[in-house]
């Protein structure tokens, strides 16, 4: 069994009592998870303040200084231990609620403490709450402190001793024992021209700092990886779905896009409307399935474009969806598509979570009999009951409100995967959209229709 396999009550420090919760609490089973579990954020401990230096608006500060005495403070639910910290320029309190018999009992008076905490003020005195203390004697035998990880923890965990510091302190168990386990992912190539640091080495490195710089390069490269498989995963998928996803072919274009088009445009099509519009109509007469995001601003005309995909589906004897993330946009999609079809002889309908009954059955009818041609909806698309006769497009509005599993399952209810046409307002830089969204290929409408102008927020 590989090292990373190992249960993680083997390590030092956890045992059978504390795993239950590590699991339970973090979803750490195995060394790997422990290793894998990185800090949200870090503190900086290469500096001592002097307690004059004191400011409330400072986030995290360290202090050297010798408690020169205690003090018991309140009765019941707001008692409290107070100790008086002092250096040679002033006195800060440190304040605990709980554990205080044990704190009294372990810190000494006239002796030099390391205190780390986030400094805040009570009648207009310093304090440090549950403060970090360590004796200034063992810090200082130690290699002087940079950045420091901050770990996610519990209540649960903190009881048994597994605080932020707690995790920490597991993490520093384990890394000796990593002796080269850790198998390199990235090619020597890449290692090589982006000056990346080995991914044993990074792994340590995002955990234990020596300093500000390993940071950076240990963070880099472990932003670089995970986005570099997920882009390779990604193109996986793609090359996947072009190759063996098929799709319903819609060869013709019919009278419904061709009445609408020669006598119901609203505004003529831009240049770029047209460009999109000749990129999905290729997609969709071959016999793979259409995966296509389409990127516009706000009033670039992305509806019209999306409507218009939809009568190819419509003329070639299929039936087309929206699913848009909330009932508000839904319902603008239901006006917007039925102003457009008023004197056509289409039947649309929309579906949402405020459905009545009644309402829902009629369309789930009709929708299985296939005499609706078009249904605009939200999530309630995705319900089981809703059984299209034979679903041939599906657009769906701000993907990135609704997860790849929830998208997927609209394909289920076909015997092939229907055309997907995506749709997003928000601004995505190229090299972004490939990561994002690297199993689509990707439209542009780059400019609005005469008379709109340009959405500014």
């Amino acid at each position: 069994m590989e090292l990373l396999s190992t249960p993680i009550e083997f390590l030092k420090g956890v045992g059978p009592s504390r795993a239950d919760l590590l699991k339970k609490e973090l979803n750490i089973f195995t060394y790997k998870d422990l290793l894998y579990y990185f800090p949200f954020r870090y503190v900086d401990k290469s500096r001592v303040f002097n307690i004059s230096d004191l400011e409330v608006d400072m986030p995290f500060v360290q202090i050297k200084g010798e408690i020169i005495r205690f003090e018991d403070v309140g009765k019941g639910r707001s008692s409290r231990l107070v100790a008086h910290l002092q250096d040679v320029t002033g006195i800060v309190q440190l304040v605990w609620f709980k554990g205080t018999r044990w704190i009294k009992n372990s810190l000494k008076l006239n002796t030099e403490y390391l205190v780390f905490g986030k400094p805040s003020t009570f009648k207009n005195n310093f304090n440090i709450v549950h403060p970090e203390i360590d004796l200034w004697e063992d810090y200082n035998k130690k290699a002087h402190v940079g950045l420091q990880g901050v770990y996610h923890s519990s209540e649960k965990l903190s009881s048994k001793g597994l605080n932020s510091r707690g995790i920490l302190k597991l993490i520093k168990n384990l890394i000796p024992l990593l002796k080269n386990d850790i198998h390199e992912s990235l090619s020597d190539k890449i290692i090589d021209q982006l000056k990346f640091p080995s991914k044993e080495k990074a792994l340590i490195d995002i955990h234990i700092p020596k300093n500000n710089t390993d940071f950076l390069r240990a963070q880099k490269r472990l932003k670089f990886e995970e986005f570099f498989f997920l882009q390779l995963h990604l193109l996986k998928l793609k090359l996947i779905r072009t190759k063996k996803l098929k799709g319903y072919p819609f060869p013709v274009i019919g009278d419904n896009f061709n009445c609408f088009y020669n006598n119901h445009l609203p505004f003529s099509l831009t240049e770029a409307q047209k460009r999109v519009l000749k990129e999905i109509r290729k997609d969709v007469q071959g016999s793979a399935q259409m995966s296509r995001l389409l990127q516009g601003d706000v009033g670039s005309g992305k509806t019209l474009v999306a409507f218009l995909s939809m009568l190819m589906a419509v003329d070639n004897g299929f039936q087309a969806c929206i699913m848009a993330p909330t009932e508000i946009l839904a319902q603008q999609h239901f006006e917007t598509i039925s102003d457009y079809t008023k004197e056509m002889n289409l039947e649309i309908g929309i579906l949402t979570g405020s459905s009545k009954s009644k309402e829902r059955k009629v369309l789930h009818e009709k929708l299985e009999n296939g005499t609706l041609n078009l249904l605009i909806g939200t999530h309630a698309l995705l319900e089981e009951k809703v059984i299209f006769n034979n679903l041939g497009l599906v657009v769906i509005d701000e993907q990135h409100r609704f997860g790849v599993a929830q998208r997927s399952k609209l394909w289920t209810k076909n015997d092939f995967p229907p055309h997907v046409l995506v749709m997003t307002a928000t601004p995505i830089p190229r090299t972004l959209s490939m990561t994002l969204y690297g199993d689509l290929e990707v439209s542009l409408i780059d400019e609005l229709p005469p008379g709109r102008k340009e959405v500014k927020t």
